[in-house]
């Protein structure tokens, strides 16, 4: 098996896995999407893991049960790694909502390639955002266990960065990620 060196000399980038971690509709998936793009405009190669494609193949027989939530972030830390093993600057996007998962997710990935990246707004933001319907539902209780609602959130202690997207418009927040990231990957 060629070494994962290897594989990044050949692609001309250091791989990192980059995990985007907020409550929905702080803009996770808005940021990972155009940083991808921008990445990509800029010759890395990179892949994108986020709930949707995931929970549509990989991770379909899971719900959203604690144990269920603890399995898909596992899973998804295994893939990371085998991109990552590949020399793939990997981008995930997710709640992940504890301070353990993540770190079970670092564990996986190893501390030294795990980025996590805060992408913050608050409850009251991301309820006005609410793209997907899902606070609504919450707060007529017609979904439990809502991470921000009535179940926790529990931000990062020490963040590669934090995002303020109440603050910075996409763009910017896209622009300041991709200003630190190509610091590490960019040879």
């Amino acid at each position: 098996m060629l070494a994962r060196e290897a594989k990044e000399q050949l692609l001309g980038q250091k791989a990192v896995v980059l995990w985007l971690t907020g409550l929905s509709g702080s803009g996770k998936s808005t940021i990972a999407k155009g940083l991808e793009k921008k990445l990509y405009d800029h010759g890395v190669l990179t892949r994108l893991l986020d709930g949707d494609n995931l929970r549509a193949g990989l991770n379909k027989n899971l719900g959203f049960s604690a144990a269920d939530r603890e399995e898909n972030i596992r899973r998804v830390a295994e893939t990371a790694r085998l991109f990552l093993d590949t020399g793939i600057v990997t981008i995930c996007s997710f709640v992940s909502p504890t301070l353990e998962i993540r770190s079970q997710a670092a564990e996986i990935i190893g501390r030294d390639d795990f980025l996590e990246i805060f992408v913050d707004a608050s409850f009251a933001a991301c309820a006005q955002r609410d793209v997907k319907g899902l606070y609504a539902r919450a707060l007529k209780g017609e979904i439990k266990d809502f991470t921000g609602l009535d179940a926790p959130f529990e931000p990062p202690e020490k963040p590669f960065l934090r995002i303020d997207t109440e603050k910075l418009s996409v763009e910017e927040s896209v622009a300041l990620v991709f200003q630190q990231v190509m610091k590490i990957i960019k040879k």
